[in-house]
């Protein structure tokens, strides 16, 4: 009898997310407790301070009324041209780099990834991200036949390991000719850490260093997914203009997703855009992931495209809208806050956090010290590493007092 239909390189894939796992152990306690007795820090989407899934005002306005037409048609292949300019200009604020660039609209910051990582290196290729990252990269990468590979994201004084990214840059680009390095930042998910200007310009010193080195070629993928809960804009984004005249076989892509920025997590919608000192190298970037696009899914949500454009060609909307994710970015930053500022207090070794959704703690059995703190209806995410908190899920009076239960749980797992 036929144990599998599959290929032979689809046999046996399961996806395991522990995220969703987690979140549904909180739901069953939820059911069995009351929502007001558990905390609930396993969602990536902002909840407001009752619990509920918050969404910002005007786009919810826009969207009600945008033409049907808007919602239904097809959208072209590379993206309403509108939106490509848009979210291009969103993604460099006042930073805009020196270059040539393209935009390619895609299935939220996911899909960006997805194109990067197909498009930009071989089959059996490894790339290169921190050790502490988000699960479905590694997804990503097997899915195409690629290793994803880390290295240590902090040194021992808990600062960006410059040291340790060279050498694991200096090791594969020995054994392989293209190179794709994943940095997500800033707030990255799931630390809350942003790399510096001085940590940009020693990852780029490594890169330029191997550029230098003929038939090498580079691609540095930086996901800017929680970039809009990071801080002031243009100040999150001036690491950008330190991609200015890189070496032509240097390429940058920044994965721009609607997902956060527009709380429309589940229109999936979001744009990659390449930037390259060669008019060539663009030119081939916009050929090559409106093909993938093609081929994958065809097109992306048209909706949430004139949703973008809509909001941000009218000022006073475009003002109107900021003021209010600004709100639910200083809902997160208390959030985080409070926290960090506890962990400190009580000795709670917390990584260190800037901004985002998320925050983490390193743990030796991330999946004991989660169990344990169900004990006080606390619900994290169990990752290789550590626990995630997503601070971005838990109603700020549900924050106090949290850091010394994780404490307590960590030392009675790892006592």
């Amino acid at each position: 009898m036929t144990a599998s239909m599959a290929a032979s390189h689809s046999v046996g894939k399961i996806a395991k997310d522990v995220i969703f796992g987690a979140s549904a152990a909180c739901k069953e306690a939820v059911a069995k407790y009351g929502s007001e007795k558990v905390t609930n820090a396993t969602i990536g989407a902002i909840m407001d301070d009752e619990g509920k899934l918050a969404c910002i005002p005007v786009v919810e306005k826009v969207l009600r009324t945008l033409p049907i037409n808007d919602l239904i048609s097809y959208a072209p292949i590379s993206g309403v041209p509108e939106y490509l300019d848009m979210t291009t200009e969103l993604t460099f604020g006042d930073h805009r780099p020196d270059g040539y660039t393209a935009a390619v609209a895609t299935a939220g910051g996911t899909g960006g990834i997805h194109h990067t990582i197909w498009n930009y290196t071989e089959v059996g290729d490894s790339v290169l991200t921190s050790d502490w990252f988000w699960g479905t990269y590694n997804m990503l990468c097997r899915e195409v036949g690629r290793k994803l590979v880390t290295y240590p994201l902090f040194d021992e004084k808990q600062n960006f390991n410059i040291t340790a990214f060279a050498q694991k840059v200096d090791e594969l680009i020995a054994k392989q000719d293209s190179l794709l390095i994943i940095i997500n930042t800033p707030a990255h998910n799931p630390t809350g850490y942003s790399l510096s200007d001085d940590d940009w310009t020693n990852v780029l010193d490594v890169c330029q260093k191997h550029a230098k080195t003929p038939g090498k070629k580079i691609t540095i993928m930086v996901d800017i997914a929680y970039i809009d809960f990071a801080g002031e804009k243009n100040a999150t984004r001036k690491f950008m203009e330190k991609f200015s005249n890189l070496p032509a076989n240097i390429l940058t892509v920044f994965t721009f997703s609607m997902s956060k920025g527009y709380t429309v997590y589940g229109q999936r919608c979001g744009s990659m855009i390449g930037l390259s000192s060669s008019k060539e190298v663009i030119t081939e970037f916009a050929d090559i992931n409106k093909y993938t696009s093609r081929a994958t899914w065809s097109n992306i949500n048209h909706g949430a495209m004139a949703l973008l454009v809509a909001i941000n060609k009218d000022k006073t909307l475009q003002k109107e809208f900021e003021s209010q994710r600004d709100a639910l970015y200083q809902i997160t930053r208390k959030r985080g806050a409070i926290f960090m500022d506890e962990a400190k207090t009580c000795g709670l070794n917390a990584l260190p956090y800037k901004a985002g959704f998320f925050l983490s703690i390193p743990a030796k059995d991330s999946a004991a010290v989660c169990n344990k703190m169900h004990d006080d209806l606390i619900f994290g995410v169990p990752l290789k590493a550590g626990v995630r908190i997503a601070v971005c899920s838990v109603p700020t009076g549900k924050m106090n007092g949290m850091a010394q239960k994780v404490l307590n749980a960590l030392n009675a797992v790892e006592k």
